[in-house]
């Protein structure tokens, strides 16, 4: 180590004179608010008394409502909450909130990831994705309304049953006159199964005549007149007709000038309780039997006047809580569809890849490699839709008709309906509402531990 000298020279073993350097000076940078936790508590205050009033409040004062009677001014202790458990109606209501809380949000969600995986796959995605997700737009009130008309039981109204009906027709034929029977004095007698057998035994070459009435003027409209068919050896004939003149004029019981054929009605002929020989009337309502019916009873099978088909009760006691559960997907499974999607996007592209030069197959490759790097956002999903379900009401308030209101309670009517109903009781409805908030806390906690967690990475 040497040191330079006044002439230049460096003297060996000495260090250079002069001051010390010193470190440079960083500022430390400050927050936005400084280092004043008042100016932080003074922007946060407006948030939490709106919190306060409008959550905490409400909480509170529900936990204190529900220890006290109907008028509010006799404290009953846990009266209340032993009367909500014993209530039929709430029973009902706790049960159909299991089946909301575990066949929604899995449907949902299911469908959702069906969605967002095959349309990666199509040429018009985007178009796919905006027309799933559009229910979105709609209101619970809107949609609500929706499906009480296509949940209508009527097929010329109600979309649901018009389909099925459609279906079912195509597989079936229909009853070709709802509602028709034989004039009283015809000769045939009505059997407890609601067919018409004729009271004496009919014999060939006697053509035997079976008037009707109580047609639908619809059922009649177009048909042919009627024709009197005449006899044929060896064969058992007739007419089957509507036999009713407008202004009421003509002969009951004879084939006058204007009345209408009725085709397509099945006809038996009965012999010791065994149908013998069948067949069905012709456009000109003329029917011909072979000649083993000769000495048989003719029998008009119930099926000819029974009620045409109109589909499935959506709406009934056994359908209802189903039918609303189909309305709720068909409006959250587009959410559910666009929070995956997105997910998807982040999916790395080389893992399904490598799976794929590995051997593997499509449905291989969903459900080894997809499934399990969606399952943060699925659970996401999942979570979502089960606390959207919980306090599920709107729905079930507008779509379920009166009579099967009951049978598809949810805890968030039953409350409504305690606490604003008919016999009112806000002690038993805060008692109610007190329930729903513990149902959805450990699902609120399993959400926030989540969320906590994924910020921690």
């Amino acid at each position: 180590m040497s040191t330079a000298t006044a002439g230049g020279a460096a003297t060996p073993g000495r260090a250079p004179s002069g001051p010390p350097a010193t470190p440079p000076i960083v500022k430390k940078r400050k927050s936005l608010l400084g280092t004043r936790p008042w100016l932080a508590a003074v922007f946060l205050l407006p948030a939490l008394a709106l919190l306060g009033a409008l959550v905490v409040y409400p909480i509170g004062y529900s936990v204190y409502r529900s220890f006290f009677d109907a008028s509010g001014n006799g404290f009953v202790g846990l009266d209340n909450y032993t009367e909500m458990f014993s209530d039929d109606a709430t029973k009902t209501a706790i049960k159909n909130n299991i089946i909301w809380l575990i066949l929604a949000p899995t449907i949902s969600t299911a469908l959702g990831l069906i969605f967002a995986v095959l349309t990666e796959r199509v040429r018009w995605a985007t178009a796919f994705k905006l027309i799933v997700f559009m229910p979105m737009a709609i209101s619970m009130l809107a949609a609500g309304i929706i499906f009480r008309l296509v949940y209508d039981q009527d097929p010329d109204k109600g979309v649901a049953n018009a389909m099925w009906v459609g279906v079912h027709d195509s597989f079936s034929a229909s009853p070709p006159f709802p509602g028709a029977h034989p004039r009283p004095a015809a000769g045939l007698t009505e059997s407890s199964n609601g067919s018409f057998t004729t009271q004496d035994a009919v014999r060939a070459g006697s053509p035997a005549a079976i008037p009707l009435v109580a047609a639908q003027r619809d059922d009649i409209s177009g048909a042919q007149d009627a024709k009197a068919a005449r006899p044929e050896a060896g064969k058992v004939t007739g007419t089957v007709w509507f036999d009713f003149t407008k202004g009421g004029l003509g002969k009951q019981g004879a084939i006058d000038k204007g009345e209408k054929a009725m085709a397509d009605l099945k006809i038996e002929a009965v012999k010791d309780g065994k149908v013998v020989a069948k067949t069905t009337s012709a456009a000109d309502g003329t029917y011909a039997l072979p000649a083993k019916a000769e000495g048989a009873q003719l029998r008009l099978p119930t099926w000819n006047f029974s009620a045409p088909y109109n589909g499935i009760d959506w709406l009934g006691p056994s359908l209802v809580t189903p039918a609303i559960i189909g309305s709720y997907v068909w409006i959250w499974a587009g959410f559910a569809m666009v929070l995956i999607a997105a997910g998807l996007a982040g999916v790395p592209r080389e893992l399904m890849e490598a799976a794929r030069m590995d051997g593997a197959n499509e449905w291989q490759v969903f459900r080894r490699v997809t499934v399990p790097l969606l399952a943060p956002v699925l659970s996401v999903v999942v979570v979502t839709l089960m606390i959207n379900v919980m306090k599920i009401f709107d729905l079930v308030y507008i779509i379920a008709p009166g009579p099967s209101q009951d049978d598809a309670n949810v805890l968030a009517l039953q409350l409504f309906q305690s606490s604003f109903g008919t016999d009112v009781n806000q002690g038993l409805g805060s008692a109610i509402a007190v329930l729903l908030l513990l149902l959805v806390l450990p699902v609120m906690f399993f959400n926030l531990r989540r969320i906590r967690r994924e910020s921690r990475r």
